[in-house]
């Protein structure tokens, strides 16, 4: 059985021919260093990628055990060896041996092994400081880092922390090899490892499915979306890298990113975090960043369908075809940070991150899975208040999306109510909530506004006035799925209604309504903005 090598050629997107190998002879036999004992390959009826580095030239055979499966290739010139193995059902553990011949020889530092590894689904978690948080800094930490020896079939690899003003086809740094998850590879310490959202999230997956699962932890603190893009999201999205380094790294920022020079940051984690991981055949990824775009949001609206389309089309491309084109994306809408604060940035950049649609899958984000965090801020985190400790409530909300959307399960309920229509009466608005919400929870009165103009069919900031339109009770006493809104602060034209439009809406699990999602996992609506046409005449 041979493996297929054509998809490495250098004149490819993914430029996988730089900065990992110098070209001539005597280059050490290894795999690629997101390889390694105890890590998950992605199982059927995706193939998963093996690839590494070798003599140009040199044969390459690859044999798993248990079982007769063997792979043929040849180093290209560069030095480059991959193969597609046949695909896997879930399970483990296996041994695999790679092997490489020059001349009919094979020396012993030619041989390279990777024991117990397992076949499951793979994610890769990205993001910023929220996705980078470990367990460790969470609530209940000693727990559940104790917890975690109960998963040994869960498997977790972090990427270290570097940039690079080019892309890179290997990982720099590796800031935790592959590890099955224990208290200890769980518990690493703080901002270091594991990621507490990858791996509840990953845990929660597990509990259901049953088979292995692999976690890639590439996350950044107080990192843009800007820097986890690619020149050519930039350029689509008229980016450019005008913004400082101490601009972009607005919230929680590091002094200065590893391997890169100057103070631009545009696609520098991109070429250092995820191009060298595009050639791993993955079930999906999920997201958890924004924070640092709030003071530059409008551009967010294009950037991030236009990263997560990059990304799909990319590692399609980096793993020959076996990785989905549109696998499923999942992410976190950002949370709060300063209650008083009437900034904008953060309500925008929720928003912006479902197209402005305010629910996701739709028809700009298809395959893409969110789970809403405004309601899990606290006052008191030590880890400041943008860092919410509750990372449990956000892997059970985000995992229940997944079911849904990733593995195709219709029975689960995993949206919060999202508005199917407005009535506007005499000094009411009804606001009714579509039947996948279910019976409606109300815990607050507040977080409705209404837009307050002189000119139909406008709000803007020349003529119109944002004034809170807060819940009275019931027009329809028996609704389930509607609440009526007050909107006698306004004096003049109702042009539009918005909700949760707060940097941070609500206190803890208090914001104004929730829906009821399978497994009785209560489920907070989402922000959102309706603009109300009235007939003109």
């Amino acid at each position: 059985m041979v493996g297929r090598g054509a998809w490495w050629d250098c004149g490819l997107v993914l430029v996988l021919c730089t900065l990992f190998f110098s070209s001539g002879e005597g280059l050490p036999f290894k795999f690629a260093s997101v390889y390694g004992d105890h890590m998950v390959l992605q199982q059927a009826p995706h193939r998963a990628v093996l690839w590494g580095q070798g003599d140009p030239g040199s044969n390459v055979t690859v044999q798993i055990t248990p079982g007769n499966n063997e792979y043929k290739t040849v180093n290209s010139e560069a030095g480059l060896w991959n193969v597609t193995l046949d695909p896997m059902k879930a399970g483990g553990p296996y041994n695999i041996t790679a092997i490489q011949y020059f001349k009919g020889v094979t020396p012993l530092e030619a041989i390279r092994k990777l024991f117990d590894v397992m076949f499951g689904d793979v994610w890769v978690c990205s993001g910023q400081s929220n996705m980078q948080f470990t367990v460790m800094m969470g609530f209940n930490s000693t727990e559940e880092i104790l917890a975690a020896n109960n998963y040994p079939h869960i498997r977790l690899f972090t990427a270290g922390l570097v940039g690079s003003d080019t892309p890179l086809s290997n990982l720099d740094r590796v800031e935790q090899p592959w590890s099955v998850a224990s208290a200890a590879s769980v518990g690493g310490g703080m901002w270091n490892y594991f990621s507490a959202l990858c791996w509840f999230y990953g845990r929660d997956l597990y509990d259901t499915l049953q088979y292995p699962i692999g976690l890639v932890a590439s996350s950044f603190e107080g990192t843009p979306i800007e820097s986890w893009s690619s020149p050519e999201v930039l350029q689509k999205c008229k980016v450019n890298d005008t913004l400082s380094k101490t601009d972009k790294l607005s919230v929680n920022h590091p002094n200065n990113i590893p391997g890169v020079s100057g103070d631009h940051q545009d696609s520098v984690l991109w070429n250092a975090m995820i191009h060298p991981i595009l050639n791993m055949t993955i079930k999906g990824a999920i997201w958890y960043q924004g924070e640092s775009n709030t003071d530059h949001p409008d551009s967010y609206l294009c950037l991030f369908p236009a990263m997560i389309d990059s990304w799909r089309s990319s590692w399609y491309l980096g793993t020959g075809g076996q990785t989905d084109p549109t696998f499923p994306f999942g992410f976190m809408q950002i949370s709060g940070n300063v209650l008083s604060s009437t900034d904008l940035g953060y309500p925008e950049i929720r928003w912006h991150q479902t197209a402005d649609y305010g629910y996701v899958p739709n028809p700009k984000m298809e395959k893409v899975f969110m789970a809403v965090a405004m309601d899990l801020w606290r006052p008191d985190s030590p880890w400041l208040t943008v860092h919410p400790q509750d990372k449990q409530d956000m892997g059970t909300r985000l995992s229940l999306a997944a079911r849904a959307v990733a593995y195709g399960d219709k029975s689960i309920r995993f949206q919060g109510p999202f508005p199917s229509s407005l009535e506007l009466g005499t000094n009411t608005i009804i606001v009714k909530y579509g039947e996948e919400a279910g019976h409606i929870e109300v815990r607050s009165t507040g977080g409705f506004e209404v837009c307050c103009s002189s000119v139909k069919n406008t709000c803007d900031a020349a003529t119109a006035t944002w004034v809170e339109a807060p819940m009275v009770p019931a027009i329809r006493p028996n609704a389930t799925n509607s609440v009526t809104v007050s909107t006698n602060n306004c004096h003049k034209i109702v042009t539009a209604l918005r909700y949760a439009w707060r940097e941070t809406p609500c206190s803890f699990k208090q914001c104004a309504v929730y829906g009821m999602g399978s497994m009785q996992v209560p489920l907070p609506a989402p922000p959102f903005i309706m603009y109300m046409r009235v007939p003109q005449g």
